[in-house]
Order: C-alpha cells, then structure tokens, then sequence
C-alpha cells in the first residue's frame, strides 16, 4: 500500500500505469470497508429508514389528493383491484412450502447442534461453547455486561413475526375493539394467502369482478356477502391463540427423507434464499405495513387501527402504530449472530477479539455449522479473510 502511494505521487504526471494500480488500490478499499459494516441496531429513538423517499411519498400524496377532487372512474389493476396476480400465484406457492420445509429442516439441525439465548437480551449464539462477547447492556443486565446463556429453541433462530388475517384485503382495517376476534397468523403465511394460496381455516374473499376507484374510494359493484358465505363466519370470539399451535403442528407434520445432517443443511439454506426471493418478489406487488418504531407488520394495502404500539413517543399517537412500506427483513427477520469459524475448538469467542469476528444470520449461521455452504451476499459478512490473532499476539497487531 506505500508503495502504490509513493508511486501515485512520484508519477502525477504519468497515469498510464498508475492509474490502473490507483483502481485496483481503490477497489481493495472498497472492500475492506464493506467488510466492516455490520447490521447497526436501531435506537429505541430512531425510526426504520424509509423505502421510499419520504419526498416522493409526499409528491404521491399530494398528486392522490388532487386527484381525488376530480369526480371520475379510475381503472385500478391487480391487486389494487381486488383481482389475483396469476403470475405470481405458483410463486406463493413456492414460498409456503419453502417456509414448512425450512421449519422443518432447523427443527431437525437444531437436535445436532447447540442454540443458546441469553435470559436478559435475547441474543443468540450458534453452537457448543456460547461466546464470552460483553454485548448484554440492557435494563437488568450485570455490570459485566456479560450474557446469561440457556438453552434456546427453533423461535429463537426463525421468530415468528405475525400479521391479522384480512377476510378481504379491500375492506376496512381491523380497529381496536376487534384485536381479539380476528385471527393473527405468521406474516409470510398471510402474505401467501393474499396472492394465491387456498386454506381452508383461513378463507379469504376472491372477486370474479373488478373494483374501481371514483374519486379516491374503491366501489365494489359485486355482493359484500355472497349467500355461501355467512356474516361473521370468519371470526372466532374465543381468541386466535387456540389456531397458533395448529400451524407449527402443519410444520412439523412434513415428512422428509432421512438422510445426513449436511444434506438436510443444503436442503434447508436452499429453502432460506428461496423463501426471501419469493416473498420479495411478492412484496413489490402485494402491499405490506410495518411500524416505523415497533416489530408490527401488517399485510395489506394499509394498516391496522389497533392501539399497541408501546414505541418511542406512541403517547403522541395514541397508542396506534407509525406505519410505512416493509422490507423482506420486517416479514422474515434475521437475527444476527456471531459467526464462528473452528467449530471443533474448544476456545470460545472472546471479548478482546470482536473486532476480528464476523457475523451472519443465525438461520445461515446453524446450516453452515453443519456443512452447507454459506450463499455468497453472506460471504463478506463473514470476515473469512481477516487472521483472527492469538490471545498473546493481541497487542502486537497493528
């Protein structure tokens, strides 16, 4: 690196050849940088960054309102109009049997190698010997700031994050009084329901007509009420927590061929990228909500009214939600861990050394444990070409 500075500056003048070593020095930069950035927590003060400018969102809503002031027939396409996306109904699909496969797959990884979760923080370490990293500072933790670690389970690689159930995608959002009597379902599954998929407990409304826009609102020319459908069918008064174990049951009831650890791994990390390309390529079609502050997500055109936001300033709001566009990372998140690359050593990861490690999604983390070969948007995150130094060869590193 001196010397490709000093030459830089000796021969100013000449940048035929040195120009060429200026853009391989440059892109080595480039690089290393991206090898230090990390998925920086967000502050309990500190809104999720907006998809969409927030100026652009503003031009929209001032070009929606003009529009509205104008009385006329506005054609909306699918699914703005209530009608399917043909072209994306194997893709749901897709990803719903990519999600019980994965399910199934940490299920059976998770019996071979270890997870653990601390107490007070929540974080998650993959495999034998947990981690000696002080990164426990939160309410309650010791002055140590040193993790209290047990045992964790498939939740604490794969949390489930859930959204209601909406009848029909087109009708009013839920408001607060019905937060106990519409059914709550994983997000990813709702997100499937709306483009495509069928389920029996869970019917949702398919228009065979279309509805159009006049004015701003969407007029519905077909029956709210279908004879075969009965009002209030759908909703369940005894509470939706009696339908949560019934999904995790359809979970573990797939049945897969025995074989290996590292087969069912590969299996399992090709069912990761599956799933989070499917849902993102449904999610630049079917709307999904999140709260800018807050883990809540909604899948729909908007979101809901109910007042549970307990987020930084929900007392200006009244308890409702700061909702704005999600990203595939709201639907399915992924929790970070610190990667570990000698499996068989007994050394846990130490404090002193954290800059050196890397970190990768706990769900990526578990299968490359166990022989899958890691996808290559992970690899820079790995940190795979940075030498971890001795305990005794710490201070010695320049």
């Amino acid at each position: 690196m001196t010397k490709l500075r000093e030459l830089a500056l000796r021969n100013s003048s000449t940048n035929s050849i040195v120009g060429n070593q200026l853009k391989h020095w440059h892109g080595f930069h480039i690089i290393r940088q991206t090898c230090t950035e990390f998925p920086r927590k967000l502050k309990k003060t500190e809104r999720k960054p907006w998809v969409t400018n927030i100026n652009e969102l503003k031009r929209i809503g001032r070009a929606e309102r003009k529009e509205r002031q104008i009385v006329r027939e506005r054609i909306l396409q699918p699914p703005q109009n209530g009608i399917l996306v043909k072209e994306l109904i194997p893709v749901a699909h897709q990803v719903n049997a990519d999600r019980i496969q994965l399910f199934t797959c940490v299920s059976k990884v998770a019996q071979s190698i270890a997870i653990y979760s601390c107490s007070v923080c929540g974080e998650v370490h993959i495999g034998h010997r947990p981690h000696k990293i002080r990164t426990c500072n939160v309410m309650g933790s010791a002055a140590s700031k040193e993790h209290c670690w047990r045992r964790g389970a498939v939740e604490h690689v794969l949390p489930l994050v859930e959204s209601f159930h909406l009848y029909d995608r087109l009708g009013r959002a839920v408001s607060h009084n019905e937060r106990l009597q519409v059914d709550r379902i994983p997000a990813i599954l709702e997100l499937c329901v709306q483009a495509g998929i069928d389920l029996p407990e869970y019917p949702t409304r398919r228009r065979v007509f279309p509805a159009y826009s006049i004015s701003g609102r969407v007029i519905d020319f077909e029956k709210r009420f279908p004879k075969e459908d009965a009002p209030g069918k759908d909703i369940y008064a005894c509470g939706f927590w009696q339908k949560r174990n019934n999904i995790s049951d359809d979970n573990k009831s797939v049945d897969m061929q025995p074989c290996d650890l590292q087969g069912t791994a590969v299996r399992g990390m090709e069912a990761w990228e599956r799933m989070r390309s499917g849902a993102s390529r449904l999610m630049e079609t079917y709307a999904v909500q999140t709260c800018g502050y807050c883990l809540e997500v909604q899948v729909g055109p908007k979101g809901h009214r109910v007042r549970n936001c307990q987020a930084y300033k929900h007392q200006m709001r009244d308890g409702q939600h700061a909702w704005q566009e999600a990203t595939i990372d709201d639907v399915v998140p992924p929790v970070y861990v610190w990667h570990v690359r000698d499996t068989q050593s007994e050394k846990p990861l130490v404090n002193a050394l954290k800059k050196y490690y890397g970190m990768l999604p706990a769900v990526v983390e578990l299968f490359a444990q166990a022989g899958a070969s890691v996808p290559n948007d992970y690899v820079v995150m790995m940190r795979e070409d940075v030498a971890v130094p001795e305990w005794d060869e710490e201070k010695l590193v320049v």
